[in-house]
């Protein structure tokens, strides 16, 4: 089919978009690719101007006006919520002086999760989907260029985008790398499973740190959007808040955004909330697909020693062993996640510059950084809790 038979378009709202087409090309009910999850966050002002979060969507017609493509899009003027830091980039732009914002971002917000960016209808012919893949590219590049951005970023691609994207060889194309820390269900029936696969230490350091919280007398919850109540999202939204501040950060989700997810995302949340004497200390907000959990915000009334590894972690693993899920994506960063049960997992990521006026320091860059990556990873592979590494 030739490509003049499709309709581009730019959306600055999600809710331009059928939400129904959205949906059906989103995989695995992958929850924060979904339409309710972005559209939530415009609805609620999570993203906008004034956090740097510009709506662009593309969406791709064919000639019966339906939705065969699409690409969660966003104009940035900060690297705020991206997980992929390209502060060295801006410095060296504005040394020269070239402006390194605005720039284009496809990433879910705040979100550093594996998925799809690069939306294909999977019921069409082989050919027709690669060629539709090369058409958001191109769109999301044209529109780069004709607005005058430094460039466009994919960021968190799931593998198989990801390796798409390394294929096409474009000479404006640069493949960061970085590194996370994920949990793989092998088949355990239970969490002593779990505990079975790990060194003796290992696994003695998280059952005294699991009875040490028990005897606190604290008491857990997991719940769904449909059972969780509108105290319990206040109380979640207060230790969202609570801990984006402490940090000297910017809490841009708020309460109606959690309530709203909670309603129209209410198979794909998972809410893990701490009781302690009828009162609600501490909370972990994670979501579900078909195949993962993902962790994402988490925040306390007040510090308990080990409650942040039970409530973000423990209760994590416990709840992926119950419900046969694959994976436990509990977000970015934090190495204290090794010894209960985290493998490192490479991450890349795709960088397309508009104009690149440093093309050997750049190239430096990454191969530097990539050899970095490599270093860190097989260091803590070394520290690898399992019997069996």
């Amino acid at each position: 089919m030739p490509s003049q038979q499709y309709q581009i378009k730019i959306h600055s709202r999600i809710s331009e978009i059928p939400a129904d087409q959205w949906n059906a090309l989103v995989e695995n009910d992958h929850p924060f690719i979904k339409y309710a999850f972005l559209h939530a966050l415009e609805e609620h002002h999570c993203v906008s101007e004034d956090y740097g979060w510009i709506p662009h969507h593309i969406a791709i017609y064919n000639s019966q006006n339906r939705l065969v493509a699409g690409m969660p899009l966003y104009e940035k003027h900060n690297n705020y919520g991206e997980f992929v830091f390209d502060q060295a980039w801006e410095q060296a732009w504005n040394q020269i002086g070239l402006p390194y914002y605005p720039k284009l971002v496809s990433a879910t917000p705040y979100t550093p999760v594996l998925g799809q960016r690069l939306l294909i209808d999977s019921q069409l012919p082989a050919e027709q989907q690669n060629q539709l893949l090369t058409l958001l590219f191109d769109s999301m590049t044209g529109f780069c260029e004709q607005q005058n951005m430094s460039g466009a970023h994919i960021l968190f691609a799931k593998p198989e985008q990801q390796a798409w994207l390394a294929k096409q060889e474009n000479p404006n194309s640069y493949i960061r790398h970085d590194c996370q820390f994920h949990w793989h269900n092998r088949n355990y029936r239970h969490f002593d499973d779990f505990l079975a696969q790990l060194k003796p230490k290992k696994r003695k350091n998280i059952r005294q740190e699991r009875k040490a919280i028990q005897q606190t007398g604290i008491r857990y919850r997991v719940l769904d959007g449909h059972q969780a109540t509108e105290k319990d999202w206040q109380d979640f939204d207060f230790f969202y808040q609570k801990t984006f501040i402490e940090k000297w950060s910017t809490p841009t989700l708020n309460l109606e955004f959690f309530k709203k997810i909670g309603d129209s995302l209410a198979d794909n949340i998972v809410l893990v909330l701490a009781d302690h004497q009828n009162e609600c200390i501490a909370g972990a907000l994670m979501f579900k697909s078909d195949t993962h959990l993902y962790g994402r915000h988490w925040g306390a009334a007040h510090e308990v020693k080990h409650l942040h590894f039970e409530v973000c972690f423990y209760q994590g693993i416990e709840y992926a062993i119950e419900h046969g899920l694959k994976v436990f994506e509990p977000g970015a960063g934090g190495e204290h996640k090794i010894a209960r049960g985290f493998s490192p997992v490479a991450m890349q990521s795709t960088h397309w510059l508009t104009v690149n006026p440093f093309e050997q320091g750049i190239s430096r860059f990454i191969e530097h950084e990539k050899q970095a990556i490599e270093d860190y990873m097989q260091e803590c592979r070394q520290h690898s809790p399992y019997q069996s590494d």
